[in-house]
């Protein structure tokens, strides 16, 4: 947590009048720092003549966009070390562009139907309803878009949305996301989330958003009363570091809870900024403090301009093993990387099975103790042959559901399909196979 003198905003504004619309989140957005002569005149510093040209080289392909409140986090003493500087300032590092850096690192373009939806997964998808931020992260994974005017949904746009959704029962969780969807005026996220409420197979509504972190004051008691009424609504934020915790932040936090509203985090790994165990058990803690169970930890996307950004893996695995154990279990996120190419999200967490024989499998715990766990002498497997109504097991809810077919390694393990390999569909085996035929 920030001291007291950060939480109440070390150089807001010396004017009377900007003060007091300091916690008006619209007054944030039209003051946000667009340019380079504003940045050093807002922070009291003096950058070289080298390092203006490289961050306004760096605006040229990816803009700057700051709130006055993200801004007053940094400390001007020693910005260009200071992790909320890093993660809001542009920097030459975003120039780099290695030969493995990709436009659309997720291939999210190749999983959309249409426009504004991503189908990647069988029973749920991302609907991206806003393409404006309240800052831009400059680790953003969606730079090809963001604040662009081409990207700009459209009435058209949103009905083909809408119908998509309302024409694919399977799908029954959406998770909204952008830009970022609390960007929006309350009366549109009202009339979106009230249309999705009328589609009968949606369950879960999730939102994706930074404003508790970049605008706090964006979480009013008016918004907190839209989203009440479209519960079940879950709602993940993106802390990446403890300086971003403050009274506002907190209170904009609370809001939700209070709210009824379940909250959890994703992080991002960024070399620089969180890369230390310290740094990531703090966070946690913040988080959970604040009633934000943390959820991802990601590994820096191979989006272009990230280079900069990206730690091994292995320094990922090496923060999770200094939380599993060290700290509440409610406290470690999964670590994952979303796979390029859209292989989506895959946890790469610390291997905690050691090897297994018929009887017994051999673990290891936090501290390197090892032990062994008994496979049961009797177990009678309850083969599934998806006849649902004649099975033992009792289930509940709707039989249709239950009785669905199997996909990826779920089907090589089941008992009801005859799937015993997967082969890449391009793979020369398969196209000396038909050759042959």
């Amino acid at each position: 947590m920030l001291s007291e003198k950060a939480r109440t905003f070390k150089k807001p504004v010396s004017d009377s009048e900007h003060k007091s619309h300091w916690k008006d989140w619209q007054w944030q957005v039209q003051h946000s720092i667009v340019d380079v002569k504003t940045l050093e005149r807002m922070l009291e510093i003096s950058l070289s003549e080298k390092e203006r040209e490289e961050i306004q080289k760096t605006i040229h392909i990816f803009p700057m966009s700051i709130t006055p409140y993200y801004l007053a986090l940094i400390d001007n003493a020693d910005p260009f070390h200071d992790p909320i500087f890093k993660q809001a300032v542009p920097s030459a590092g975003e120039l780099i562009i290695e030969n493995y850096d990709l436009h659309d690192p997720l291939s999210e373009e190749l999983d959309s139907p249409c426009s504004l939806i991503t189908h990647r997964y069988p029973d749920r998808i991302l609907f991206l309803i806003s393409n404006s931020c309240a800052m831009y992260c400059r680790h953003c994974t969606r730079k090809r878009k963001v604040g662009k005017i081409s990207s700009m949904p459209s009435k058209d746009d949103f009905e083909k949305a809408f119908e998509y959704i309302e024409n694919h029962p399977e799908i029954r969780d959406v998770l909204l996301s952008g830009g970022d969807p609390l960007m929006l005026p309350d009366s549109q996220l009202d009339m979106i989330l009230s249309r999705l409420r009328r589609i009968p197979h949606i369950e879960i509504i999730r939102i994706g958003t930074r404003v508790p972190v970049v605008l706090p004051y964006r979480i009013t008691d008016e918004l907190v009363t839209v989203l009440k009424k479209h519960h079940p609504l879950w709602l993940n934020t993106h802390f990446n570091h403890p300086h971003e915790f403050t009274d506002a932040s907190c209170e904009a936090l609370s809001k939700l809870a209070n709210g009824g509203i379940p909250l959890g985090n994703q992080s991002v790994l960024l070399a620089g900024v969180n890369d230390c165990p310290n740094i990531m058990r703090k966070l946690v803690h913040e988080l959970v403090k604040n009633r934000v169970r943390p959820y991802y930890l990601f590994q820096c996307d191979l989006a272009e301009g990230l280079a900069h950004f990206r730690t091994p893996v292995g320094k990922g695995t090496e923060i999770i093993e200094s939380l599993i154990g060290h700290t509440s279990g409610l406290a470690v996120p999964t670590y994952v990387i979303d796979a390029p190419g859209g292989g989506g999200k895959i946890p790469v967490m610390p291997h905690y099975l050691v090897s297994w024989s018929s009887n017994k499998v051999v673990l290891r715990n936090y501290e390197g103790m090892f032990s062994t766990y008994q496979e049961p002498d009797q177990y009678e497997r309850p083969a599934c042959d998806l006849q649902c109504g004649q099975c033992n097991l009792q289930h509940s809810g709707d039989s249709g559901y239950l009785m669905r077919r199997a996909h990826g390694i779920e089907a090589l393990l089941s008992d009801y399909e005859s799937e015993i390999t997967i082969l890449p569909a391009d793979s020369e085996r398969v196209a000396r196979r038909q050759d042959g035929e």
